[in-house]
């Protein structure tokens, strides 16, 4: 599952940063408990709520996503 789509209807805040992962590579899906998380080869993965409480839920989730390119591109030099 890495659609947004097949993720079923999300908050639009939601949507866009599962469309920021996708962008990025990373495979969008929902855990029985119905959080949303982002995996890729290589990576740990990362988790957050479908239902944030926290306005800053969506844009902690989208740090992490960067953060962890960043780091990929940091060890890929000599």
């Amino acid at each position: 599952m890495n659609s947004a789509i097949a993720l079923g209807k999300l908050k639009k805040p939601l949507q866009e940063l599962a469309d920021f992962a996708i962008g990025l590579g990373w495979q969008v899906s929902r855990t029985r408990g119905g959080h949303i998380r982002f995996t890729k080869e290589g990576y740990p993965p990362i988790y957050t709520s479908s239902t944030p409480s926290d306005p800053r839920a969506g844009l902690n989730a989208r740090a992490l996503l960067r953060r962890a390119a960043s780091r990929s591109v940091r060890r890929v030099s000599p």
